[in-house]
């Protein structure tokens, strides 16, 4: 899968130097894998909740943080669309941010 993008981790990680390591394992993770639907995505990542319009929720550092993404299962990209922590998550809609 492609990933759009990383800065946006990066950024994140500055900021909560604790998550880096699983951020970037996500990203490895995530950027060799090869999901052509949600339920592929799914029986890689089991704790992950799957949205309505391609988007999927994952839960980092034991579930102290959350990334939310747009993934076009098609073109095999997925776009990053929030990192923050669960208090951060608690006040977006996951659907539209």
């Amino acid at each position: 899968m492609r990933i759009i993008a990383k800065r946006t981790l990066r950024e994140f990680w500055q900021k909560y130097p604790d998550a880096r390591g699983q951020l970037e394992a996500w990203h490895s993770e995530v950027a060799s894998a090869d999901w052509g639907n949600p339920q592929r995505l799914k029986a890689q990542y089991r704790s992950a909740s799957i949205l309505r319009n391609g988007r999927a929720i994952f839960n980092i550092c034991g579930n102290a943080y959350r990334i939310v993404v747009r993934i076009n299962y098609t073109y095999k990209v997925v776009y990053i669309r929030f990192v923050g922590t669960h208090e951060q998550y608690d006040n977006i809609d996951a659907n539209t941010v």
